[in-house]
Parts: structure tokens; C-alpha cells; sequence
């Protein structure tokens, strides 16, 4: 990796395009996946993503952007995934070029479904792209937040020092602070983990539990990232670090949180299907805590929260009753 290396961002969405707007603070110039024709007709004449985080004005001068997955990775050095882990698959459906010679960079904080795979593991076994060549970007960080330019802190981690620093610098700027990290796997599945948690947050608060319950229910979670971050991949690690704890706490209390927003909403009585239609943007944690709980059936980890708020989407147990036996559990 070199400053000649061409960056592509695979997906349209809220963190593309804060990403996006990272990699052009540093001038440097963009290759750009888009599916949707017309979004990507739209951007060229507007100079905006016209449908996520539109108040962001781009250079699309430095811009090339595409329709086709394969011309795109043909083209392109460094592929920076942003796209929901529900959907990954699907646009990987008729990829024919090889991706073993590409620096794969994750900001999805998902799981694969079916597959129960973290998205490193996924490239790493699906695609043979070498652990090496496999990076991870974490917050705590949300998109709105970037678009406003308010300071916000990245994680980039990977097994190759080298090529963390090389993506940390092409993501720093004036509103972004970046450390590396060699712990991809435990930063993707805290990640994952604390979506699942963000929706217990918000199931919480839409059945008006309070800030002192909260803060209880948060501090039981990092102990369970722990207990499963230890268990299946153990290593030294500080889970109090920001990739870790920061992240849990940005996306269990903000106002910007789709977690737990999706949870308030499953709180307040909505079946998961009308809160998803009334959205219009993925909660990860849906699709993430039916993962988990298949993963942990081979581990046996004591995870009393995962598994509540399984039992509320996916065994549908009353929210009231569920959260109830939940209380007992937490310390």
C-alpha cells in the first residue's frame, strides 16, 4: 500500500458517505459503489448523496463512480465495505474477480447471516483473502456526527501494522482522531455485540425504565463483551479502551443510534416488522443477536442480555416479562 493505491467504497449508505468525506478531506481521489443508477445520476449533478447525510458536499471531480461490482474492484486497490451484513452476500452475488491481492477494509459492524461469520472471517474464508489484508475500522463514531464535523475517534485494526497506520492516515483529518489496533476479531465482535445491547437499551427505555437501570444494564454489557471476546478469541486486551466501551456507550445512549431507536420502538410495543418498515434503515442488532446466540451455542458463554433480547425478537416473549427476568439476572 502506497499513496498510489486506488480506494474504493462499496455502498451508499450514512457510513459510506461519512467515510467518503473522511478520505476527501485528504484529497485523495475515490472510486464509488453505488447499486441505484439514479442515486448515482443524482450525485453527480448535485455534488450531494441524495439520499444519506445530504447536507455533505463532495468533489465529484475526484469521484469515479460505479454500477458494476466487478469494474469497480477491477479498478481499485483498498475496498472499503460500508453496506449492511444482511445484504453482503447479495452484492457479492456476481462478483467474478478474484479479491485475494486486495486490501479489504470492514466498516460493516455485523454478522453474515447463515454463514454466523464476522466480516473479516467471511473475506478470510469465503474469498481467500489473506488475514493480513483484512482491516477493521471501529468507532465509537456515528455518521451524523462526522457529516457535522464534530470530533469523533476510529479504531483501525489489523494484523499488519503497516496497513492499519496506512488507512488511519488516509481517515484522520481535522475532525478525526485515529489509533490502530491488532485485535480485528475482538473489535468486530464488541462491534456486533454492542448493537445487540443498543436494542436492549432502547427496549428499556420505550418500557420507561430509567437512567439508573441504564447505566446498570450498560455496565452488565461490557462484562458480557468480555466474557465473549475472551472466550472466543483470547488475547490481552483492554476492554475499556474506546473500540470496546467507547463504542458500546456512543451507540446505546445517542439520539443517532438505529439500535436504539429499533428498540424503543419494539419497547413501545411495535412488532419487529413495523419498526423496520417504519425505519427505513437497518438495525444491525436484529440480524446480529440470532448470530451470536447460534455462536455462543458452541461456547456457552453466560450472556443474559443477548439472550433477552432473543427471546423478545425472535421467540417473541413479551418485552415486559422478558426485561423482568432480566433484572434478577444483572448485578
Amino acid at each position: 500500500m502506497d499513496e498510489s493505491s486506488r480506494i474504493a467504497i462499496i455502498g451508499g449508505g450514512s457510513w459510506a458517505t461519512a467515510i467518503a468525506k473522511m478520505l476527501q478531506e485528504n484529497n485523495l481521489e475515490l472510486n464509488w459503489y453505488m447499486r441505484n443508477v439514479e442515486s448515482i445520476a443524482d450525485f453527480k449533478n448535485t455534488g450531494h448523496n441524495p439520499r444519506y447525510l445530504t447536507g455533505v458536499e463532495f468533489n465529484t471531480e475526484k469521484i469515479t463512480f460505479y454500477s458494476n461490482i466487478n469494474k469497480i474492484v477491477k479498478n481499485s486497490d483498498i475496498l472499503i465495505f460500508a453496506i449492511p451484513s444482511a445484504f453482503l452476500k447479495n452484492a457479492l452475488k456476481k462478483l467474478k474477480q478474484p479479491l485475494e491481492d486486495k486490501v479489504i477494509v470492514s466498516a460493516i459492524k455485523g454478522i453474515v447471516p447463515e454463514d454466523n461469520l464476522i466480516i473479516g472471517a467471511f473475506f478470510n474464508e469465503k474469498y481467500n483473502v489473506p488475514i493480513e489484508n483484512i482491516c477493521i475500522i471501529s468507532g465509537p463514531c456515528h455518521a451524523e456526527e462526522v457529516s457535522m464535523e464534530r470530533l469523533s475517534y476510529l479504531t483501525v485494526s489489523c494484523q499488519d501494522t503497516n496497513k492499519a497506520n496506512s488507512i488511519s492516515k488516509m481517515l484522520s483529518c481535522a475532525y478525526i482522531k485515529t489509533t490502530t489496533s491488532d485485535d480485528i476479531y475482538g473489535t468486530e465482535y464488541a462491534s456486533v455485540l454492542k448493537n445487540v445491547f443498543a436494542v436492549a437499551a432502547g427496549i428499556c427505555h420505550g418500557l420507561r425504565y430509567g437512567d439508573n437501570f441504564q447505566a446498570v444494564l450498560i455496565s452488565n454489557a461490557i462484562q458480557e463483551i468480555k466474557r465473549f471476546v475472551n472466550t472466543v478469541h483470547p488475547i490481552d486486551r483492554d476492554i475499556k479502551s474506546s473500540a470496546y466501551l467507547g463504542d458500546l456507550l456512543v451507540t446505546a445512549y445517542s439520539q443517532f443510534s438505529r439500535n436504539r431507536t429499533f428498540g424503543t420502538m419494539i419497547g413501545k410495543g411495535y412488532s419487529v416488522r413495523s419498526a423496520q418498515l417504519e425505519m427505513l434503515m437497518i438495525a444491525e442488532g436484529y440480524y446480529a443477536v440470532k448470530c451470536i446466540k447460534e455462536i455462543n451455542d458452541k461456547y456457552n458463554v453466560h450472556m443474559p442480555i443477548t439472550m433477552a433480547v432473543y427471546n423478545i425478537l425472535y421467540q417473541k416473549i413479551s418485552p415486559i416479562i422478558e426485561i423482568k427476568i432480566l433484572t434478577d439476572e444483572l448485578k
